[in-house]
């Protein structure tokens, strides 16, 4: 016999494949294969068609083409033989899909199988339609499946259950129809029929709310009975597992009393007895009872309250996180992660266990387990679970480091108590993984040190001593380098010293010692050099006897080959070498940072909305009192230097900030619109020099709103600023370019006379129907661009306001720093009042006016109110 003619057996086709020792040799044996079939189809070869058809699908299960042979599938399912139709049946169902148009051919055939008189024939037929019926099977089919769920033998009423679940998932609305079957399926004494009928029940539950309130009426009894007989029930050879009598329906029975129990308290009372037994009784020696008991548990959770059922199942999960089977203690994760949110005590008992899960050789069960600890953690043991997890960071593997880095930040952020027991976890963890940390989190640190004065110098001890002890991680180096910069003092004179640490002897070239190596190790990135780089200047002024030794340092990087590096080192080389003067202005220290503000732009708020999330930044106790309030994201960004020139649109930056219109005159005024408006907006701001002409526009197109705008009371507040630019315009125009830096030194403007100890009479800035806010105005002696302002806000209204948050705004050319105010209750009709001092340096004094934008905030009767407004009407000056 010819190897591969129609007659060849399909375990012939099997071993001659096998036998195959290359991919080429297997695609010659398949092609000469599909060949002679394809032949004995064309020669309608009725012997062989079933023998053919299970060759056919042979060749199909290895992912070669097939497609030929489908109708072949049809002719053998019309064929009144229950050979054939078995091999026809099977083929189709592996052959074809719902997707196939020529499944619409066979629906017939099907109706006539499925009223055979041969019940395996109906068996092979109910089969078929339970893996392919498609929507229009469905309908048409329907009918004689619901005829079938009563048949005698139980086998076919199994059958016909599992297909209902295919029909009523392809077609939601059919599920009335087999409502009353499918309920009297829970009544049968044959257990596969049960559970076919409890997975019926459990799927018609979720598609339909009218079989869902039935099932719930008319079977949830029977099912408890079910349950409590078959947990009682005495060892029955036929059911047995491991003990259990048919753990598979039991299973199957608590899905659908977990179905039923959902949402109704009433049917949880009525179950609440049989899950207690259920879970009592069933052992957990094996994995058998461990199933009943893991599908128990997910019941009780899902169903309304019962707090001593919900303590029994976290209960049993705690027992399955002590077993040796890595899958039982994975599951036991996930269930008690959704348990956490039901009834954290009862979870946090097993806290100890769970975070020995931490520590387990398993990468999956780890990684669960953390999660687990993260959502377990409160202000009542943020403490001892985050030095738990300090300790393991030492330990772990290299590949675990990240996800544990992250969530013990992230704790830390969130739980923190004080400051000090913040700054001390986050040097731990950039000391054991600082490669590790995102950029947002040590930002963060950042912004928290600046906000707590008192531990200023502990803070750049305890890091200057872990970089000693490690300097491998890079975001640590970062963090130092800045601290020492900022604070470098402090560290050589042992300033600021805490009862919990011990002296240290830090000379200043030990400190610029650390700073230097920090620069010249070749695995520093671009941004530690550059942070370097500005910590050696501010160090240049802290410590002048080694100001030599760090311009020598700044000079080697002028001939880096990264501009960033090259173009900050020239700079501060010219800063250090030409303007002794003013150095030490350039390098103060940064001032306190906003934490509110600083925490909204990470929960991704934008300038155009401010944002009252405080987001993962932690609420402590000691440091800069700061308002909990929403921040002035727009107002308080004016450093940003994308700020564009003023378009006609009117959505100019400056004109929100200070209300002056830029945009070029109306048609009927006799005054031209400058050419270069940008010189306008540049002069305001103080960027770069503009021509006396720019000013004189300026002026022109001042003057010529306040011509258009005089009722409006834009005469008095801009009178000083467009004087102040006419006078200076003189000034200005003597050199088109100047040395920016020496800008920030004495102004080479005409000075405005002052007399000795000058008064500034008090004005009203602000007046709303419901506040007052009063400006008192002082001057420093010997500093004239500095003026003091204290701001005392009078509440005009009959309530009393509370949560008062005061917030200003000023251009470039002038630096605000604000003191906490008295307090942040106003008392009502006038009643007292809250003051707090501003203090306003302006850097063009004597050229142009102080100007500023305010908002307040605060809270009247449980409701937040929110006021702004523009000052302008600054006594000259000023």
């Amino acid at each position: 016999m010819n190897p591969f003619s129609s007659g060849t057996r399909l375990r012939d086709m099997i071993r001659a494949i096998r036998a195959c020792k290359t991919a080429a040799e297997e695609r010659a044996v398949i092609r000469k294969e599909c060949a002679s079939i394809r032949a004995s189809i064309s020669e309608n070869d009725q012997d062989y068609m079933h023998r053919n058809l299970a060759k056919l699908m042979f060749i199909h299960m290895l992912g070669y083409p097939t497609h030929f042979g489908q109708m072949e599938c049809l002719k053998l399912i019309a064929s009144p033989g229950f050979p054939e139709k078995r091999i026809g049946y099977l083929g189709l169902m592996l052959l074809l899909d719902e997707r196939q148009e020529v499944l619409m051919l066979v629906t017939n055939s099907i109706k006539q199988d499925l009223n055979h008189t041969n019940q395996y024939i109906v068996g092979l037929a109910l089969c078929a339609l339970g893996n392919i019926c498609s929507a229009e099977m469905a309908r048409d089919l329907a009918p004689e499946v619901e005829r079938l769920l009563q048949f005698r033998d139980p086998n076919i009423r199994k059958k016909a259950a599992l297909c209902t679940i295919r029909i009523i998932k392809k077609v939601p609305d059919l599920a009335e129809n087999f409502i009353n079957a499918a309920a009297a399926l829970l009544k049968e004494k044959h257990h596969g029929v049960l559970i076919t009928g409890a997975q019926l029940c459990t799927d018609m539950c979720k598609v339909s709310t009218e079989a869902h309130e039935h099932f719930r009426k008319k079977c949830l009894d029977g099912v408890v009975k079910l349950l409590r007989d078959l947990a009682n029930s005495p060892y029955a050879p036929e059911y047995d597992i491991s003990g259990i009598t048919d753990p598979l329906l039991h299973i199957r029975l608590l899905k659908l009393l977990h179905v039923l129990g959902q949402g109704d308290v009433d049917a949880s009372d009525t179950m609440n007895d049989v899950l207690a037994q259920v879970a009592t009784k069933t052992e957990s020696n094996k994995n058998a009872g461990n199933a009943i008991l893991y599908e128990c548990v997910a019941t009780i959770m899902s169903i309304e309250d019962n707090g001593g059922l919900r303590v029994l199942a976290v209960n049993i999960l705690g027992r399955f996180l002590s077993s040796r089977d890595n899958n039982i203690r994975y599951v036991a994760l996930n269930m008690l992660m959704k348990a956490i949110s039901l009834d954290s005590q009862a979870v946090q008992r097993h806290r100890a266990t769970i975070v020995e899960c931490v520590k387990d050789p398993d990468a999956s069960i780890r990684k669960r387990a953390l999660e687990l600890v993260y959502l377990l953690v409160n202000e009542s043991n943020a403490k001892s679970l985050t030095k738990e997890l300090v300790d393991y960071l030492e330990v772990s593997d290299l590949e675990f480091k990240e996800d544990l880095t992250a969530k013990i930040c992230s704790i830390v952020e969130k739980f923190s108590p004080e400051k000090l027991w913040y700054i001390d976890q986050m040097v731990k963890v950039l000391s054991e993984a600082g490669n590790y940390v995102k950029d947002e989190v040590w930002h963060a640190l950042i912004v928290v040190i600046t906000n707590a004065p008192n531990l200023h110098g502990y803070t750049v001890r305890a890091l200057y001593k872990a970089v000693q002890k490690t300097s491998e991680q890079e975001t640590l180096v970062r963090v130092a380098v800045w601290c020492i910069g900022e604070y470098g003092e402090m560290l050589v004179s042992n300033a600021g010293m805490l009862d919990v640490e011990d002296p240290i002897t830090v000379t200043e070239a030990d400190a610029v010692d650390l700073v230097e190596t920090a620069i010249k190790r070749h695995s520093s990135d671009l941004t530690t050099q550059a942070m370097c780089l500005v910590a050696l200047l501010k160090l240049s002024s802290r410590y002048p006897s080694c100001a030599k030794r760090i311009n020598d340092t700044v000079l080697h990087q002028k001939g880096s080959l990264v501009l960033e590096l090259q173009q900050r080192a020239i700079e501060f080389n010219s800063i250090i070498e030409k303007h002794e003067k003013i150095r030490a202005a350039l390098v103060e220290r940064m001032p306190v940072l906003d934490e509110a503000t600083y925490s909204g732009r990470r929960a991704g708020s934008v300038p155009a909305a401010a944002s009252t999330s405080l987001g993962a930044l932690p609420k402590m106790s000691n440091g800069v009192a700061k308002p909990i309030s929403a921040p002035l994201v727009d107002l308080l960004d004016l450093s940003s230097d994308d700020v564009q020139a003023p378009s006609s649109s009117g959505g100019d930056f400056l004109h929100d900030l200070l209300g002056v219109d830029l945009s070029p005159a109306s048609p009927g005024t006799n005054n031209q619109a400058p050419k270069n408006g940008t010189d306008a907006l540049l002069d305001l701001l103080s960027v770069g020099a503009p021509t006396a002409q720019s000013n004189s526009s300026m002026l022109d197109m001042l003057s010529s709103e306040q011509d258009n705008k005089r009722s409006e009371g834009l005469l008095d507040n801009f009178a000083s600023l467009s004087t102040s630019s006419a006078r200076s315009s003189s000034a200005v125009a003597s050199s088109s370019m100047m040395d920016l830096l020496d800008g920030f030194g004495p102004s080479s403007s005409v000075p405005v006379a002052e007399t000795d100890g000058p008064s500034y009479p008090s004005v009203v800035a602000f007046e709303s129907s419901s506040l007052r806010i009063t400006f008192n105005f002082s001057k420093e002696p010997g500093n004239p661009q500095t003026t003091v302002i204290e701001a005392q806000f009078v509440n005009k209204s009959s309530d009393v306001y509370s949560n008062f948050v005061f917030q200003a705004a000023v251009p470039k050319f002038l630096q605000l720093h604000l003191e906490p105010a008295s307090g942040n209750t106003l008392p009502a009709s006038g009643n007292g009042s809250i003051t707090q001092k501003l203090e306003v340096s302006n850097s063009q004094h004597g050229n142009k006016s102080l100007v500023m934008r305010v908002r307040i905030n605060y809270k009247v009767n449980g409701k937040d109110v929110l006021e702004d407004g523009q000052i302008s009407n600054f006594p000259r000056g000023l």
